[in-house]
């Protein structure tokens, strides 16, 4: 039996529920299975909008894209993540509400799983990034961001965070229409082989 096309309205259908304490999500990689738990009290919209797309298949054949480390970071402060996304971003629902470290008392630490984000309110489940590293910067009042809310940070990496090093330090000459992200993107992006709740 051929596999149902996934489009926006099977990702909108995957209804917000009440999740489990620290609901946990496993992205698996040609480098490793990347172990990820998610802080669904603390988070609660950030979180349960990742599982969604998770739970919907939206992250199988998805993959990690960009990386910034020394060498090619154009922000201030300087950062060090590894950023990814679903398989089709045409296909990402809308943006949720933004949930500020303040707010939620987490923090950009080594293995912080964080929703990308332009303004604040943004952001959903469809990107993120995933620290290597403590980045401060990343938190509310940090200067990456001029608004200063910072990103909302909604899980952990709990196991894989060697697989996640192995793939920052992977070659990143691919193209970029942006400036800012131009020596950011990977020469070859790291799909997901498997991505399940």
């Amino acid at each position: 039996m051929p596999t149902p096309r996934l489009t926006r309205r099977h990702i909108l259908a995957a209804a917000f529920v009440p999740l489990p304490t620290d609901p946990r999500v496993i992205l698996a990689t040609p480098f490793g299975a990347i172990h990820i738990t998610l802080f669904a009290r603390q988070a609660p919209l950030s979180a349960a909008d990742f599982l969604r797309y998770v739970d919907a298949g939206a992250y199988n054949g998805g993959h990690l894209f960009r990386v910034v480390r020394p060498g090619n970071d154009h922000g201030n402060p300087p950062i060090a993540v590894v950023q990814g996304g679903i398989k089709f971003p045409k296909l990402a629902g809308p943006p949720i509400r933004h949930e500020p470290t303040g707010l939620t008392g987490l923090r950009h630490r080594n293995g912080t799983i964080s929703l990308t984000r332009d303004a604040p309110g943004t952001g959903s489940g469809a990107e993120f990034f995933i620290c290597v590293g403590d980045q401060p910067g990343l938190d509310e009042g940090g200067h990456r961001n001029k608004d200063g809310e910072g990103f909302a940070a909604f899980g952990t990496v709990t196991q894989g965070m060697e697989a996640v090093r192995q793939i920052w330090m992977l070659p990143a000459d691919g193209p970029s229409t942006d400036t800012y992200t131009r020596g950011q993107i990977l020469t070859d992006p790291v799909t997901f082989t498997a991505a399940r709740g």
